[in-house]
């Protein structure tokens, strides 16, 4: 079983006397409430804990215009002059790029005006994700995503099939980067009743196209299906499917309350990246059903049961003993997580801000 926690060997070194500096920019940032979110959050803290400065730029910094049918969703108006002025403000020893929406596209050029070193991340399949919603075929958002990435010093993906699946696509200098899992937030001891019949089948997320739902809503299963989260296509789904429990969005203890009181996690998308709500489902004692591809494959091991027939997969995956998904989150930590980016990072010449340092001493 591949260990997720931990070498101490990728810590950077302070440079000059102080601690190192990562730029992290990104355009997924709060009121969001994703993976990708929760992933830089989480791997800030362990940063920090190891001595290293995360200092990030968002879209708060600039104007903002909402994404059509996502108006939570806000796009920063970013000029790379601008953003190029905010990195040398900030004069980093590491800049990564998290997202490819404008103010990631605004960071690339601004660092490729200046060489400066980068590496990004692939934390969603936007082409999928495009053409769900629009008649763009997925080779261009592919032949796009390639000329994003391949101009870093690195791409970071979060499952060595993923990693597999990019380089067949054309990616470069491919960099794996886990993720990990609060195991003490997420702990079985939070069993609860939730007066529904059992088995409970849960799933947690965003309630959007992209995550499949349908293939889990409409599934002939005992006891009761409940889904936790918020999205676009909440309200369609509930006119849908009025046998399902949507509980809406939850966080903290009363989200961990409800993972621990499931029987099965039911994870119905074929195309994240990751699916962090599966090791929160783990590290609760709760087994998971999923289709067998890319995320699910790599993430769960004996923990769950993959396969096509998501309905066999389901009742399959309540056979499941606790301590297996116990066992399998327990491979997981954002401390590992943090070292593992630590260690994809390339680092930013010497002298690149040495003007800018000095003015203000």
């Amino acid at each position: 079983m591949l260990d997720h926690t931990a070498s101490d060997s990728l810590v950077p070194v302070p440079t000059n006397g102080r601690a190192s500096t990562v730029l992290v920019v990104t355009d997924a940032w709060r009121p969001q409430l994703n993976g990708v979110v929760h992933t830089l959050e989480e791997l800030a803290r362990s940063m920090a804990e190891e001595g290293v400065e995360v200092v990030f730029l968002t879209p708060e910094k600039f104007a903002t215009v909402p994404l059509p049918s996502y108006p939570e969703i806000r796009l920063a108006l970013a000029s790379s002059r601008r953003v190029l002025a905010e990195i040398e403000a900030i004069a980093p020893d590491y800049i990564h790029i998290a997202t490819e929406g404008p103010l990631g596209m605004a960071a690339r050029r601004a660092c490729l005006s200046r060489r400066l070193p980068f590496t990004t991340a692939y934390h969603t399949r936007f082409p999928e994700f495009i053409s769900a919603r629009l008649p763009i075929p997925e080779s261009w958002s592919y032949w796009w995503l390639r000329r994003f990435h391949n101009a870093g010093e690195g791409m970071m993906v979060a499952t060595k099939s993923l990693g597999t699946e990019m380089a067949a696509r054309g990616f470069v200098r491919i960099k794996r980067w886990s993720r990990g899992v609060d195991t003490k937030l997420f702990d079985p001891a939070k069993r609860r009743d939730l007066g529904l019949p059992r088995p409970i089948f849960l799933n947690v997320g965003r309630v959007a196209v992209e995550k499949n739902l349908p293939a889990f809503l409409g599934l002939d299963l005992p006891g009761s299906k409940v889904v936790v989260g918020d999205g676009p296509d909440l309200a369609i789904l509930r006119q849908r499917y009025p046998d399902v429990h949507f509980l809406g969005r939850k966080t903290g203890e009363d989200l961990a309350r409800v993972y621990a009181s499931a029987d099965v996690f039911v994870f119905p998308s074929r195309t994240d990246t990751f699916g962090n709500v599966m090791l929160e489902a783990l590290a609760s004692g709760v087994p998971v059903a999923a289709f067998p591809v890319t995320a699910p494959r790599d993430v769960l091991g004996d923990a769950g049961v993959l396969s096509e027939d998501l309905r066999e997969a389901a009742l399959a995956a309540l056979d499941i003993p606790k301590d297996v998904a116990l066992s399998r989150a327990a491979t997981y930590s954002w401390r590992a997580c943090a070292l593992e980016f630590l260690g994809n990072l390339a680092r930013v010449p010497r002298g690149s801000f040495a003007a800018r340092r000095f003015s203000l001493r």
